[in-house]
């Protein structure tokens, strides 16, 4: 089996070293599996695959940055995603994404303190959002450096790192989000969006070390990750966006029964 990885400085379509179990590597220490064995490299090719051939973008970016930013900064850990979204619309019918509107903090505090309707599988229910007054503070503040950087996409597209390290500079805008916001706004490549899924299978897989320090070593697992995506001929968005889809609803489980590697 031959893998074209131009990237190296031998030949493009030489052959490939072994790993350990006697497969082809398409990267140092990850052998490429077969695709019957869920979770293998050759698996997540297919998974990708499948998802172009049906049209799964996975990329939106219909929504202004403002939004982008709103989204992300009303979830994070302890928030229901049912919550965060009509929260979001909450906010945003009343024009808090606007370019301009600089929503005081106090404003945006009234608006987090409301109790609206809340949709989920037991039915609707008014809610109340449960960090308010943290969330409030970082939104005003956020909001207000984001009118300080040109709507203008095309612009960022250029330089999508540097525009995720401007949105690091942000209150509670780590690399991950930044990440999923270059990503929907300007559909950049070149990054990945790092979660709890995705680390568990990198270390699974031997792809990431055991021991990881975050956000101090997520670029240096991101260039991994996207020479990852590079050596199984998918794009990054996609990538990251299936092994998040699978892992969430059954990946994790089958890597937290599982021993050393994954089976051949």
């Amino acid at each position: 089996m031959e893998i074209c990885e131009a990237s190296r400085s031998r030949s493009p379509c030489a052959s490939p070293p072994l790993h350990a179990n006697g497969q082809a590597e398409i990267l140092p220490g990850v052998a490429m599996g077969r695709p019957d064995v869920i979770l293998s490299p050759a698996y997540w090719r297919w998974r990708c695959q499948h998802a172009e051939e049906a049209g799964e973008g996975y990329v939106a970016r219909e929504s202004t940055l403002h939004e982008e930013l709103g989204f992300c900064l009303l979830g994070g850990y302890g928030v229901r995603v049912e919550v965060n979204d009509a929260f979001f619309r909450h906010l945003r019918e009343r024009g808090v994404f606007e370019w301009g509107a600089r929503p005081s903090e106090e404003d945006l505090f009234d608006l987090l303190s409301e109790r609206i309707p809340v949709a989920d599988a037991r039915g609707e229910t008014l809610q109340r959002y449960r960090f308010p007054r943290q969330k409030a503070a970082r939104l005003a503040r956020s909001l207000a450096m984001a009118d300080e950087l040109t709507p203008e996409r095309p612009v960022h597209a250029k330089v999508p790192r540097a525009f995720r390290n401007r949105l690091m500079a942000m209150p509670g805008v780590g690399p991950k989000t930044a990440s999923w916001i270059a990503r929907n706004w300007l559909g950049a490549e070149d990054v990945a969006i790092l979660d709890i899924h995705i680390l568990r299978l990198g270390r699974y897989l031997r792809l990431f070390p055991d021991q990881v320090r975050l956000p101090a070593d997520y670029e240096r697992l991101e260039v991994r990750f996207v020479a990852f995506a590079e050596a199984l001929e998918v794009r990054p968005s996609i990538l990251d966006a299936v092994i998040w889809d699978d892992m969430r609803r059954f990946g994790s489980r089958m890597v937290a029964r599982a021993t050393v590697g994954y089976s051949t």
